[in-house]
């Protein structure tokens, strides 16, 4: 029998469950975090470290901190903070490497290129660990917010470009509401740890150009590439269709995760520069429309793409998917009172429990086939960490509270 997913006791639970499978393994004393795990926890390569992994362990520990007091995860979430700034971090640019090797308390950076997306996760990072009590953390929100405005911000179009040289003197043309969308999360967190209005006005207009003005070019829903002026580029990655970060398609979990994000954004409305009363509709018809379009009916769970004539591209389950759609479904259901809502949320929770969570190791599978059978036992490769489980799990956490 399943358990009660609607219970703060089963929430927390899970999430001690997931951070018992990365801490304290995924700690390197040496620097830095772990970045790839079998699924019985066994380090399968201790040297590379990517951006995202290593911005996504302290939101992790920061969020863990924070619920539950443990002073094991503050250690860490400061272990992993000085690695971001240190060995990340250049100096000389300001500019984050997206992955390096790590061997001997050395590094060699193997690519040096500064992603935007990069750059919103250790926005991210910084205002999360500010959350948690590291002052310092305020001083590099700002430093990494005017970084992203010097280098990569497009006033003409409201949006931010996507990938620069290491050296900054090439801006690449290649547009996507991928690094907005988590541009986006990383203001929405930055305003709620400084109070400051600037990030939650900047978060409302990627909000507005990608899920509203882009958006209309696209019958209403979300295409993840754009050619330099922000026209839609059918053809990007045409015949990569699981790319990790640039996939051909729709990606209904990116329009679940942008419905929670409007959301969030609700809360904060009397700050908000312009109105607000088109959140909630293009959060239900975002999340109604990935649903409707990908919701596998024979198997359960949510494929993890769709083309533009409503076939099924990608017919595999992400992980992330099913999360991201569980926390959008909690915050619609609260929020509008229908309960339609809670059951998506059971039906996605009860998939998701059955399939994709580890009940003996821990954490979730990554992958599954559309017939959910696993394909590899990398259970986390670069990238992962089960940001997205337990992060969803805290806002349903953070919803209930608000409900009772």
């Amino acid at each position: 029998m399943n358990p009660d997913f609607r219970s703060r006791q089963m929430l927390e639970g899970h999430i001690l469950h997931t951070m018992h499978f990365y801490h304290p393994r995924a700690i390197d004393a040496s620097g830095g975090f772990y970045h790839f795990f079998l699924d019985d926890g066994t380090v399968y390569d201790a040297a590379t470290r990517h951006l995202v992994s290593s911005t996504r362990f302290i939101f992790n520990y920061a969020m863990a901190y924070r619920h539950f007091g443990d002073d094991d995860y503050q250690a860490a979430l400061r272990h992993g903070v000085a690695f971001l700034r240190d060995v990340h971090r250049d100096p000389a640019t300001g500019g984050y490497a997206w992955q390096l090797t790590w061997q001997d308390g050395a590094k060699t950076v193997e690519d040096g290129a500064n992603h935007c997306y990069g750059l919103a996760f250790v926005l991210l990072a910084y205002a999360h660990a500010l959350q948690a009590g590291m002052t310092e953390a305020r001083a590099y929100l700002d430093e990494t917010f005017e970084l992203m405005e010097q280098r990569f911000w497009l006033p003409e179009h409201g949006l931010y470009a996507d990938v620069a040289s290491a050296d900054w003197a090439t801006l690449d043309g290649y547009r996507g509401q991928n690094a907005n969308m988590h541009a986006c999360e990383a203001m929405l967190a930055a305003f709620e740890a400084t109070g400051e209005a600037r990030y939650l006005h900047r978060a409302e207009t990627l909000a507005h150009n990608i899920t509203v003005r882009q958006a209309g070019l696209a019958n209403g829903m979300i295409w993840e590439h754009y050619k330099p002026d922000w026209a839609i580029d059918w053809d990007y990655n045409l015949h990569d269709k699981s790319n990790i970060f640039r996939p051909w398609g729709y990606q209904p979990g990116h329009f679940t995760e942008w419905a929670k994000l409007l959301l969030i954004m609700e809360r904060h409305s009397r700050f908000m520069a312009g109105p607000s009363d088109w959140l909630l509709p293009r959060a239900r018809a975002l999340y109604d429309t990935a649903l409707a379009k990908a919701w596998d009916g024979a198997h359960g769970g949510i494929h993890y793409g769709f083309g533009p004539h409503d076939e099924i591209c990608d017919g595999d389950k992400y992980f992330w998917v099913q999360a991201e759609s569980f926390a959008a479904a909690a915050v619609l259901a609260t929020r509008t009172g229908d309960d339609a809502y809670w059951r998506s949320y059971d039906k996605i929770w009860d998939y998701s429990w059955t399939h994709f969570v580890d009940h003996e190791h821990g954490a979730w599978y990554r992958i599954l086939t559309p017939e959910n059978q696993k394909i590899s036992n990398e259970k986390s490769p670069a990238g992962k960490v089960d940001y997205h489980t337990m992060g969803a799990c805290y806002e349903v956490l953070n919803v209930l509270k608000g409900a009772a």
